[in-house]
């Protein structure tokens, strides 16, 4: 059994804690900060022994040193951005794969956000830690990568099965919504997504995990027909407010 539970930090990141009962391993999938995930891991019962990072950027890497001062944490980062993720103990690409207990999640190249990013995707249990690729009805802004690239990516991660769960690390959802009926006004399945959305946050839910189905019908950069049409889309999201 794979346990998976949320720790948000900043202003609205996530830190993803997945704990496995049977090996009684834990990693911390982007732990920008250290003190708020050693405290969720703890108040469980969970010492984290592995750290997954997605890309290089200090909200998603920061508590790295810290995590790993504490519990001997190994960290596992992109190979591309190596030179840039000091605490990194394992460095992987396109086609690596990593372990937690007997849960094997196959590293995805993803670039767009920043050149390195990777995702990690569990097949066997349905779960993709996409880190600033994909968010619930956005994608990650183009720091470093082209549109080109990004638009590759959501065809990619848009074809896993539909009942795949999305571990992004924002809650960005409510803002990305907002923008998801500008681009697509007359989508009944988007309107009632984001009257869900609005509600969800109003009460202070989570609206992560998300799905590949519903990313599938209410995600206009994930939706895109060609590249084109997700360049414009990607570049109204940058201006929009």
């Amino acid at each position: 059994m794979l346990e998976i539970i949320p720790v948000p930090v900043f202003q609205d990141n996530y830190v993803w804690l997945a704990h496995d009962h049977s090996s009684g391993e834990t990693v911390a999938v982007d732990p920008g900060i250290a003190d708020p995930v050693l405290a969720a891991a703890d108040v469980r019962g969970w010492r984290i022994s592995q750290i997954w990072n997605t890309h290089w950027h200090d909200d998603h890497v920061g508590g790295n040193a810290e995590i790993k001062a504490a519990t001997g944490a190994i960290v596992t980062a992109p190979r591309r951005e190596a030179d840039r993720i000091a605490t990194g103990d394992v460095f992987v690409d396109e086609g690596d794969v990593v372990t937690l207990g007997e849960h094997v999640a196959e590293v995805l190249a993803v670039p767009g956000h920043t050149l390195g990013h990777v995702a990690y995707h569990l097949s066997g249990v349905g779960a993709l830690f996409s880190g600033d690729t994909l968010f619930a009805m956005g994608c990650g802004r183009l720091f470093e990568g082209t549109a080109e690239q990004m638009w590759a990516n959501m065809r990619r991660l848009g074809a896993l099965p539909p009942d795949t769960l999305v571990y992004a690390a924002h809650e960005y959802t409510l803002g990305n919504a907002d923008f998801a009926l500008t681009v697509e006004p007359d989508n009944g399945a988007l309107a009632r997504r984001a009257d869900s959305v609005a509600a969800m946050r109003r009460s202070g839910m989570i609206t992560l995990p998300s799905t590949i189905e519903r990313e599938r019908a209410t995600n206009p950069f994930l939706r895109a027909g060609s590249v084109e049409e997700f360049a414009r889309r990607r570049a109204a999201k940058d201006d929009f407010r």
